[in-house]
C-alpha cells in the first residue's frame, strides 16, 4: 500500500512505524473473513481493511471525524486479523498510532470522556473498584437480574501456600481480578507449590495499564507500567524466573512493555526484560512435568481460548493440550477463534455488539453440553458467566483440588 503521511507525523517514530505496517498492507482482504464486526455488519468500514484505510487517511492529513471515531470504536482489538493476514500486517499496533491521532483530532463529547473517566479510575484501582464491588454483592439480591447477572458472587480464594521453593517466580495480580475472581491466582499458586515453584506477590504492582491504554489515557497507561517494573525488579534481580501472568489480557499487554517504553531511555531496557520474562500461566506448566497433578476425576468441558491468548500471545491450543494431558474431555467448539465480545470494557462502551458476539459464543461453547466452560482470562470469564447455563472458570482452577468443591456448586 502506497503511503504520502502528512508532516506531522512523516519523521516521527509512530510515522515511520505507521509507514512500514501500511507498505505492507496488500489490501487483500482475508482479514475482513474472521472480523467479528465485519461478520455481523457486512460493513467494510467495520472490517480491519477498511479501518486501515481509515487510519491511513489520518496519517496523510485528512482531519479526523466522529464517522472515523465510530469505526475505530468497534474494533474489538482482538487480533484475529493478525492471525489471518498473509502480509504479517501489524493491526493493533497501526490501531494504537490512528486512536491516538484520533483522540487529539476529534474529543469525544462530555459524556463520552466521563464515561471512560469512571472506567479508567474505578476498573485500573483495587482500592476503588474491591469496595464498590463488595458493596454490590451485598446488595445483589436486590438488583435488577440484568444488572445482578454481571455481579459474581464472592468467592472463598482458600490458603495461599507459604512453603519457600528453590525456584521463584513472580504474579501479576492485576486490577479486578483479585475481587472478582481471586480463587485464579490462590489456585495457581497452589499448583505451582505442587511443582516445586514459589510464587510471590511483590507489593507495589497493580492494573498491566491495558484497560487505561484502550481508553485513550497512553500516558497513565505508561505510569502503571513504569510502576509494575518497580515492583518487579527487585526479584528479578534476585533471580526470579519468570513474571506469571493468569489473565491473557494482560499478558499480551506485558509483553508490549518493551516496545511501548523504547523511547523511556530510563525504562527502555528494563521494560524490554520484562517483557522477556512474562509467561502465559499455560506457557509454565507446557514445560513441566504434570504426573502429580493428573489426580483430579475427568470433567467433560468446553474452552473458550480469548483472543489475547490464541491471537495476541499466539499461544492457540496451549491450555487445551495441557487438559487433555491431564484426562480430561473437550467438547469442539465450532467458530473458536472468533471473540467473546468482552474485550476489556468494550462489553460497556459498545454494549449491543458484545452482545450479539456473546450470544454467539455461548450457543457454540454450551452445543456440546459440557459440565462447565474454561477460559484463560478474566474478561471473558465475567463476560460469559452473565449469560451462561454452566459455571464458567479459569482452566486453572479444574488443576486445583482445593478449587473443586466451588467448581461444582
Amino acid at each position: 500500500m502506497q503511503t504520502q503521511l502528512a508532516d506531522f507525523i512523516r519523521d516521527t517514530p509512530a510515522g515511520r512505524e505507521a509507514d512500514a505496517i501500511l507498505r505492507a498492507c496488500v489490501h487483500c482482504g482475508f482479514c475482513n473473513a474472521t472480523c467479528p464486526t465485519y461478520l455481523l455488519s457486512g460493513d467494510e468500514l467495520d472490517g480491519p481493511r477498511g479501518r486501515i484505510y481509515q487510519i491511513k487517511q489520518l496519517l496523510e492529513g485528512q482531519v479526523a471525524t466522529g464517522h472515523t471515531q465510530l469505526h475505530l470504536d468497534r474494533c474489538l482489538t482482538c487480533r484475529n486479523c493478525e492471525t489471518t493476514c498473509p502480509s504479517g500486517v501489524r493491526y493493533a499496533q497501526l490501531l494504537d498510532i490512528g486512536r491516538e491521532i484520533l483522540a487529539e483530532q476529534q474529543p469525544r463529547p462530555p459524556g463520552s470522556r466521563f464515561l471512560r473517566w469512571l472506567l479508567h479510575q474505578g476498573l485500573s484501582r483495587s482500592r476503588v473498584f474491591t469496595p464498590l464491588l463488595r458493596l454490590g454483592q451485598l446488595t445483589r439480591p436486590l438488583l435488577p437480574s440484568r444488572l445482578k447477572a454481571k455481579i459474581p458472587l464472592r468467592v472463598d480464594p482458600g490458603r495461599w501456600p507459604r512453603r519457600v521453593q528453590g525456584r521463584k517466580m513472580l504474579i501479576l495480580e492485576g486490577c479486578v481480578q483479585p475481587a472478582m475472581a481471586p480463587e485464579t491466582n490462590a489456585a495457581t499458586a497452589r499448583v505451582l507449590d505442587r511443582l516445586g515453584i514459589q510464587l510471590l506477590r511483590p507489593a507495589g504492582a497493580g492494573c498491566c495499564g491495558a484497560l487505561v491504554h484502550h481508553l485513550d489515557a497512553t500516558e497513565a497507561a505508561k505510569r502503571l507500567m513504569r510502576r509494575n517494573i518497580d515492583a518487579w525488579w527487585p526479584a528479578m534481580e534476585q533471580g526470579a524466573e519468570a513474571i506469571v501472568v493468569t489473565a491473557s489480557g494482560c499478558g499480551v499487554m506485558i509483553k508490549d512493555y518493551g516496545r511501548l517504553l523504547a523511547a523511556d531511555p530510563a525504562y527502555a531496557a528494563k521494560a524490554q526484560r520484562v517483557s522477556a520474562l512474562t509467561r502465559d500461566l499455560s506457557e509454565i506448566l507446557a514445560r513441566e512435568d504434570l504426573s502429580d497433578l493428573a489426580t483430579q476425576p475427568a470433567c467433560r468441558v468446553a474452552f473458550h481460548p480469548p483472543c489475547s491468548l490464541q491471537h495476541g500471545q499466539q499461544l492457540k491450543g496451549m491450555v487445551e493440550a495441557i487438559l487433555r494431558r491431564l484426562g480430561h474431555e473437550l467438547v469442539e467448539v465450532r467458530e473458536s477463534h472468533l471473540c467473546c465480545g468482552s474485550a476489556g470494557v468494550y462489553s460497556i462502551l459498545q454494549e449491543p455488539i458484545s452482545q450479539r458476539l456473546l450470544e454467539q459464543k455461548l450457543a457454540a461453547l454450551q452445543a456440546g453440553e459440557p459440565e462447565m466452560i474454561l477460559t484463560a482470562n478474566i474478561g471473558c470469564q465475567a463476560h460469559l458467566a452473565t449469560r451462561a447455563r454452566v459455571p464458567v472458570r479459569h482452566w486453572i482452577s479444574l488443576l486445583d483440588p482445593e478449587s473443586t468443591p466451588s467448581m461444582a456448586r
